[in-house]
């Protein structure tokens, strides 16, 4: 049996070894002569019982005690607390603090000692039976006994503890409410062994869809709760709901049957509903009746006008994934122009635009939902073939032309993102020299190893990486250091309060360090005089804005430079 000693009275150490030795069991002694010192050993070693000092010098036992009772062990372990002290208080305090057991220095003897350390074994077998019994017993009580998944019970408290949080921060917590449509009829067709077995094959295809952070319950029949704490955004909360519709898809084989089945749901959030549970509740139940009463699978908000953006964003999704099919997408281009020579052309970036209704769409329209229903990497696809194409015509009358291409960070994630790029430049004939890809610093916050790997990769190729929107956001100098970037965009709006003394003195230092670090620059935004005065006194290399041109579309691109 392994025993740690921890006391700062070498005699005392020696008196308790002496004592357990005479016992003739099978005791093997580690010594400490402090709590820190214990503590390490702790850590390296494993004990079957502590015998630990109350009173030490700097920290006492009882500190030790605290940390080792904080600490899971995989093991048994028995901690007794020694003391020269009889106060009443003090054993109380070791016992409530965690301890089997409390005794004087002066009574130890061989038999107390070795009784002691017996008696406090087992009664930390004991305690560990209970705690376990406790466990169980609360996980019975706090779970779904058919699916596993919390219960009723379990449910409202969290929902409780979520808005209390959330209304401490001043965000939110959203309710997703939802049921199988016409489950009474399986139950009745089927059987109720059926019926189960679907309950389970749903909760645990819906458990796939969440990420870590939201809580699941079933809290009755085949009625099933989210909550999503600290959410108040609508299109995230958009994005679960949809997921957990299109993981319904397929339908279930049960017992040999295939079952198809959809569900309904209904979305509340207590910041814009309430801020009490029963009534959040109350309110998504309202609308998942409204979800039935429209067809059922679908998603209802309980505010009509999220419910609006809902419904825009769905539409717009839906409309996102057949545009390119229906030809409804465009390039516009903006013209790129030097500094140097007389503000001539040198190239291009390509910008997308999306034709529907009779109305020509911008990208702040459409691109996040692209991005967040994962649209984006089609459309991206199609933006750099067209754009590269573009380029190789224009290029047959200036081979100099450069195209600068938009990437979304979604994309920077795609496995066939590089192959696309290099099919393109191969097929059309097109130095990698000749197109950069613009980056928002968005895409460098998680600084994940695909990121970087893919840029990476664009840079040997001998494409150019451009850092768009620079000097606002997120904007860090390290992005600098830590990625290929070739060119660097100074955003527009500082350009736009280029007649500020302060802004004007902030263009000059970026522009500054961008030149000793030998990088590109290209300033957006030009849009007065003033602005391009400046832009040339500080040597920047390259230009865009409203005052040199507008993004055109072909056709007039055409007929202002190449005719």
């Amino acid at each position: 049996m392994n025993v740690l000693i921890v006391d700062d009275d070498q005699i005392d150490r020696e008196q308790i070894i002496r004592s357990l030795i005479k016992t003739k069991k099978d005791y093997t002694f580690v010594e400490a002569d402090s709590v820190d010192k214990g503590l390490t050993i702790f850590k390296q070693q494993k004990f079957d019982i502590i015998l630990l000092d109350y009173r030490m010098p700097q920290r006492d036992g009882i500190e030790l005690l605290l940390e080792l009772k904080a600490t899971p062990s995989p093991h048994s372990l028995a901690i007794i607390v020694l003391s020269n002290s009889d106060e009443t208080d003090i054993a109380l305090d070791c016992i409530k603090a965690g301890a089997q057991d409390f005794l004087l220095k002066q009574e130890i003897t061989a038999a107390r000692l070795n009784r002691a350390i017996l008696q406090a074994q087992t009664r930390f077998d004991l305690e560990e039976k209970l705690y376990q019994s406790y466990k169980d017993a609360k996980n019975i009580a706090e779970h779904d006994s058919l699916t596993g998944l919390a219960n009723r019970y379990a449910f409202e408290e969290k929902l409780k503890s979520s808005i209390n949080q959330s209304t401490t921060r001043h965000e939110g917590t959203a309710l997703i409410l939802f049921d199988i449509d016409n489950f009474k009829l399986v139950n009745d067709t089927h059987g109720h062994d059926v019926g189960d077995i679907l309950l389970k094959k749903v909760s645990k295809k819906i458990t796939t869809c969440l990420r870590g952070n939201e809580a699941l319950a079933r809290i009755g029949g085949d009625e099933f709760a989210i909550i999503l704490q600290s959410q108040n955004k609508i299109y995230s909360i958009a994005r679960v709901a949809r997921r957990i519709l299109r993981s319904l898809g397929e339908p279930f084989n049960i017992q040999g049957l295939s079952i198809k089945t959809s569900i309904s749901i209904g979305i509340s959030i207590s910041v814009e509903n309430s801020i009490s549970p029963e009534e959040l509740l109350k309110y998504a139940d309202i609308a998942m009746y409204r979800a039935k009463k429209l067809g059922k699978n679908q998603v209802c908000y309980f505010e009509d006008e999220m419910q609006k953006q809902f419904l825009y964003r769905y539409k717009v999704e839906h409309e996102l994934l057949d545009a390119i099919v229906k030809n409804q997408f465009t390039l516009h281009f903006q013209p790129v122009m030097s500094t140097n020579d007389n503000n001539s052309l040198i190239g291009f970036e390509a910008l997308i635009r999306w034709q529907i209704d009779g109305k020509l769409h911008m990208p702040d329209n459409f691109i996040e939902i692209a991005e967040d229903s994962g649209a984006i990497l089609k459309i991206g696809e199609w933006v750099i073939e067209n754009a590269i194409y573009q380029l190789s015509f224009w290029q047959q009358t200036n081979k100099q032309l450069t195209m600068a291409i938009n990437l979304s960070a979604v994309q920077l994630s795609d496995v066939n993102l590089i192959k696309t790029i290099k099919s393109a430049l191969t097929k059309h004939n097109v130095s990698p020299n000749s197109v950069e890809f613009e980056i928002t610093e968005t895409a460098f916050l998680e600084g994940s190893d695909t990121v970087i790997n893919m840029l990476n990769t664009l840079r040997v190729m001998g494409c150019g990486i451009a850092l768009d929107d620079f000097g606002t956001g997120f904007s860090s100098v390290s992005h600098l250091q830590n990625f290929p970037i070739s060119t660097v965009k100074i955003d527009k709006s500082l350009l736009l309060l280029s007649t500020d003394k302060k802004t004007r003195s902030l263009i000059k230092g970026l522009s500054l360090m961008l030149h000793s670090l030998e990088l590109n620059i290209v300033a957006e935004g030009i849009e007065t005089e003033d602005a391009l005065v400046l832009c040339r006194e500080l040597k920047i290399h390259k230009l865009q804005g409203y005052l040199l041109s507008r993004p055109l579309n072909i056709d007039n691109i055409n007929d202002k430079y190449f005719n």
